[in-house]
């Protein structure tokens, strides 16, 4: 599916005569797309074209291409980055045939991307680090981070999830499945690798709207604690376990991991760490290491950065910290492992990589997105919000194709664990 605007560019960029400085912005821009090779991209700009790198396909269109709409695109991205292009994108200062395809585009040409980053835009960069400063995870912190993404409204993301408001990646057995099937292989998948069973007493960091408790209560009889800090997300689980009659078998709680007390037997967090900063890590796995028996086991499903990149992304912000998750940050599968081991007790067990699902999952989420536009604007979303969020499903779709970012699911057992390693 191609990346088609939710909003009217024209509507939002209106008509603007190019500055001075655009002007320079311009041609710092065309110079840095100039070491384009692998793939083509046209952008237009007014009565001018100006083609960049080799036919080679990418996402299955060649070439990619831009439209300027707005002068102060040049600008926003000649000092604002990958970040200034999102905002730019945001007001409708351009547009593009597809933008999945451009986000691979620009990942397979990493090194035009650093030169984006590393010139101009460096003047930009203290301001983009003071804003991810101020959104460090304290206590109050992190509930007014996680209410900035996730109390958008219940409304909003039952819009485009599927039933079972699952808003993490989905593990696609089947090239047929549903969006709602693949969610269900996924949970059904962390289940059997916990080996859950009745008697098990299970906690869970990071509750979502409550679809992993329902799930194992519901299919496994074990006993879940699940928590979050978000009260939309508290509200609608504890309806959710209210009507399914799970009460007896789930209690919800609005508390921060930090704050959580208790033994159990297995431990869940499905795509939680990534709200929390690297200084966070070491006290998410100590928490976790306390709360399990000596012969518990825990299941940690993440999204990651790469191995190789992660030192560096702790020294910059890009537009997913700026405007979807403030606050948070991609752990690599070798931070979190080391950590653990370096901290904890715990010993790693299995890790797989279903990363490549994560992209399809997205592009179901944009699909439903697509379907449901009418209904999210009658919500009174705003258009630059619209394609604020068009540009963040299509960014990460992009990202996790071209395994820039991916999604693990990692087993770590305490010392008294003497079962076998996860089968699936």
């Amino acid at each position: 599916m191609k990346s088609v605007s939710l909003a009217s560019p024209r509507h939002l960029a209106g008509t603007v005569k190019p500055t001075l400085l655009d002007g320079l912005a311009r041609r710092a821009v065309l110079k840095q797309l100039r070491g384009l090779k692998r793939g083509a991209l046209v952008l237009s700009d007014g009565g001018h074209k100006h083609r960049f790198g080799s036919a080679e396909e990418i996402g299955g269109t060649a070439p990619v291409r831009i439209e300027v709409r707005d002068p102060r695109f040049w600008s926003d991205i000649a000092f604002g980055g990958s970040i200034g292009a999102g905002e730019a994108w945001m007001h409708g200062y351009w547009t593009c045939s597809d933008l999945v395809a451009l986000v691979r585009l620009v990942l397979r040409n990493r090194e035009v991307l650093d030169g984006m980053e590393s010139g101009t835009a460096r003047l930009s960069a203290p301001l983009q680090k003071w804003f991810h400063r101020t959104n460090r995870n304290s206590h109050q912190g992190a509930r007014r981070n996680i209410a900035a993404h996730y109390d958008l409204g219940n409304a909003f993301f039952g819009l485009w999830l599927d039933e079972s408001l699952m808003y993490s990646c989905a593990v696609f057995e089947r090239p047929d499945m549903s969006l709602h099937e693949a969610q269900v292989a996924r949970l059904e998948r962390i289940c059997r690798k916990l080996d859950l069973r009745p008697s098990d007493r299970v906690v869970e960091i990071g509750t979502g709207w409550g679809g992993f408790a329902l799930h194992a209560a519901r299919h496994h009889g074990c006993h879940v604690t699940t928590t979050t800090i978000s009260r939309e997300q508290y509200e609608l689980a504890c309806e959710r376990v209210r009507a399914a009659g799970l009460e007896h078998r789930i209690t919800v709680l609005c508390e921060d991991f930090r704050d959580l007390e208790g033994q159990y037997d297995k431990l869940v967090s499905i795509e939680m760490i990534e709200a929390i900063d690297s200084p966070l890590y070491e006290p998410f796995f100590r928490t976790c290491a306390n709360l399990l028996r000596p012969d518990g086991v825990m299941l940690l499903q993440a999204i990651t950065i790469a191995d190789q990149r992660y030192v560096e992304s702790l020294q910059s912000v890009d537009f997913i910290q700026r405007y979807i998750f403030p606050g948070g940050r991609l752990p690599s599968s070798a931070v979190m492992t080391r950590t653990a081991a370096e901290h904890t007790d715990l010993r790693l067990l299995h890790l797989e990589d279903i990363g490549l699902h994560y992209a399809k999952t997205l592009r179901c989420w944009r699909e439903n997105f697509f379907e449901r536009i009418a209904e999210v604007r009658a919500l009174g979303y705003s258009e630059t919000f619209i394609r604020m969020w068009e540009y963040y499903l299509c960014y990460c779709e992009g990202a996790f194709l071209e395994r820039a970012i991916s999604d693990v699911q990692i087993v770590f057992a305490r010392p008294e664990f003497l079962g076998p390693s996860p089968e699936i």
